[in-house]
């Protein structure tokens, strides 16, 4: 039994990596090999996903994510009629990346930093919450949200807004933050 499960998680874990080296473009649309480091792996195959734990380290051209804990959502494996998988083939692709705890992403000169990093393949987006802050060279700006747009460069960063209540009154003590920014001048 337990050769079995050891199995299967090898096998789940091969999977998502030929996943991620066959299909390069779906995570930072490049063209390099992707190489992912971190003290455990937990591959699901009911859930379609890999979680990384640990001192997670990911690396792909000039792209790396670095976190505490990373999770990889990748679309589902087709079924035949018969209920079961075919023949295994790369043919899934990653939709999502969630990472959490001491996240730091870096892209060519870019930094970003926060508590949580979501990637969304399709948009080609990069979304950090939670105590986010972004770097290019020395300037630096934060905030309670940044996206990141991969393909254009861009960022839009906001803060948290108050809550509301029903009679139109801020609920609690707590300002919304805003937007910070340093600009360093030579």
């Amino acid at each position: 039994m337990k050769l079995i499960k050891r199995s299967s998680i090898i096998f789940n874990g091969c999977l998502f990596l030929s996943l991620l080296f066959f299909y390069p473009m779906a995570l930072f649309a490049e063209d390099a090999p992707i190489h992912i480091e971190a003290n455990s792996m937990t591959s699901t195959e009911q859930s379609s996903s890999v979680v990384f734990t640990g001192e997670v380290d990911a690396r792909q051209a000039d792209v790396r994510i670095r976190s505490d804990e990373m999770t990889v959502y990748y679309t589902a494996q087709d079924k035949d009629e018969t209920g079961k998988d075919p023949e295994k083939t790369a043919s899934q692709q990653v939709e999502k990346l969630v990472c959490l705890g001491n996240v730091e992403i870096t892209k060519g000169e870019w930094l970003g930093t926060s508590k949580k990093m979501t990637y969304l393949s399709k948009e080609r987006q990069v979304i950090l919450t939670g105590d986010a802050k972004a770097w290019q060279n020395q300037n630096m700006v934060s905030g309670e949200k940044i996206i990141y747009y991969l393909d254009e460069g861009r960022s839009e960063v906001s803060g948290e807004k108050p809550a509301i209540t029903t009679d139109g009154t801020a609920a609690g003590e707590k300002k919304p933050s805003r937007v910070n920014m340093t600009i360093r001048q030579k």
